[in-house]
């Protein structure tokens, strides 16, 4: 049984899909289907597309409701308990932060430009009535980012395991889902990287089913005057989170695994590593000062 790659682009990453079969053509087809599914969920998601589900939303807001479908509607469920695990520092409506932080200007804004859009924060006031949805209010906005690529990781998994693929592996820049080990019983061998040192390694970790997601101040950053400013936002505050360098989760799908990331690491350091040695998932941290603090039995040190 061979190993078939397949890579794309989607989610402004370089994607690929892997999988073991004895034929070619069904090894194509299947991969292919898979990448079908995760540009289906990028188009209906993205804030990027005027025409997406949530574009339409955001809109609207200040205005009408908006009808949303079945899987709209459980993926603000998702988002809904994902808030209120967290106290409320998982929240789909911060998305409005990116307008006073832009990573590439390298540049701190003030509290002036931060204020107004933290004032248009809060999941809270999102209005569900049924099938529909609405924004009260003019400037607020839905963001998937904070789920969307991991339910994208979880539904090409379920397209490979309905097209019969017994081992595969999606890798949407680096959240992922393993439908099966390979053929001869091993594990993937999956690498985390180092939040510092690039091209280098944190760890490997040999997965044999299941998904896993990792995050960490190191995605969209910048430095000035020896202080990190990374992506990961408080919406309560609308300033970055001090904290763990990454976190990655392994569980049962990808989208459970990226919340986890999301919220441990939304939360001071040791409230992080907390709630994450409460939740019981493996995890692997890497802390504030480098150290790794790690709750798996499937952890080989690269």
């Amino acid at each position: 049984m061979a190993l078939h790659r397949f890579t794309f682009r989607a989610m402004a990453a370089d994607n690929e899909v892997q999988l073991h079969a004895t034929d070619a053509r069904h090894a194509a087809a299947a991969a292919w289907a898979a990448i079908d599914e995760v540009l289906r969920v990028e188009r209906k998601y993205s804030r990027y597309r005027e025409d997406s589900v949530v574009s339409r939303i955001n809109a609207a807001a200040g205005g009408a409701p908006v009808a949303i479908d079945a899987e709209t509607s459980a993926l603000l469920d998702f988002a809904d308990a994902c808030w209120r695990e967290s106290g409320g520092a998982f929240d789909a409506t911060s998305g409005v932060l990116r307008r006073a932080w832009r990573f590439g200007e390298r540049r701190v804004p003030c509290a002036a430009e931060i204020e107004p859009l933290v004032a248009l924060i809060g999941w809270n006031r999102v209005e569900r009535d049924g099938g529909l949805v609405r924004l009260p209010r003019a400037g607020m906005e839905l963001d998937f980012g904070g789920f969307g690529k991991e339910y994208a990781v979880d539904r090409a998994a379920a397209v490979l395991r309905e097209s019969g693929v017994a081992s595969a592996l999606v890798n949407l820049a680096g959240d992922l889902s393993v439908t099966g080990p390979p053929s001869d019983g091993s594990a993937w061998r999956i690498g985390i990287r180092h939040p510092r040192r690039e091209g280098h390694l944190a760890a490997t970790l040999e997965v044999r089913s299941g998904a896993m997601a990792t995050s960490g101040d190191y995605e969209r950053y910048f430095e000035v005057d020896g202080v990190r400013y990374c992506h990961l936002l408080d919406p309560r505050s609308g300033r970055p989170v001090p904290g763990m360098r990454s976190v990655t989760v392994l569980a049962e799908t990808c989208l459970v695994a990226g919340a986890a990331t999301t919220i441990s690491l939304l939360r001071p350091e040791r409230e992080g590593l907390k709630w994450l040695r409460a939740l019981g998932a493996p995890f692997l941290a890497v802390r504030s000062d480098g150290t790794l603090v790690d709750r798996t039995e499937l952890l080989a040190r690269a």
